[in-house]
């Protein structure tokens, strides 16, 4: 039995529309919920740095970075089942920050766009995506940009005094992390959830 090829066409197409409306209407949400609930994390590591700053200068602060924001996006990763992560394409510490290729994808565009003028702030994306073993998950990074608090850690080497570069070679001895100045894109917070 032959069917015309227009008429299957037609009866197509409008269920095409939908299926790619309820994607859209999904990843919507999507990103709404992800949103929701992995980005108050960066206010808090935000504030327990400064709070170390203030107490005990920039070498006070590493066990902000190193101990305190990896134990609250592992709480946030118990609660949801999502990863949560910081990546970064020069990486700190390169067992927990070195991303993957979507990643990198990402954070590349994201230093582009800012260094077209872009507020790394609002620089974000988030897709559906198929993975090599076929399953599909949703995809969110956020931009993290360097603000003056980051540079007491992560800004020029040159600028950086004696007894924090001996902490941070002691705690990062592979770091990378130096050389930003205000406004950069220092990483992102980068969320993988099955769907």
């Amino acid at each position: 039995m032959k069917f015309p090829a227009k008429k299957i066409t037609a009866a197509c197409v409008p269920l095409l529309f939908l299926v790619t409306f309820a994607l859209a209407q999904d990843s919507g949400a999507l990103l709404e919920e992800t949103r929701k609930k992995a980005l108050p994390v960066l206010p808090e590591v935000v504030k327990a740095m400064q709070q170390a700053v203030n107490d005990g200068g920039a070498v006070g602060a590493i066990p902000v970075c190193k101990v305190m924001a990896p134990q609250l996006l592992q709480e946030m990763r118990d609660q949801t089942g999502w990863s949560i992560r910081r990546v970064s394409l020069k990486t700190r510490n390169a067992a927990t920050g070195t991303p993957d290729t979507w990643e990198a994808r990402q954070l590349a565009d994201f230093n582009i766009r800012a260094a077209g003028g872009a507020k790394p702030e609002t620089l974000e994306t988030s897709e559906i995506v198929t993975e090599a073993d076929g399953l599909r998950t949703f995809r969110y990074i956020k931009a993290l940009p360097v603000a003056d608090v980051c540079l007491k850690c992560h800004g020029s080497d040159a600028a950086l005094p004696a007894d924090l570069r001996a902490a941070l070679t002691r705690d990062y001895p592979h770091d990378r992390a130096t050389g930003y100045v205000a406004g950069d894109v220092r990483g992102a917070l980068s969320v993988k959830r099955p769907l």
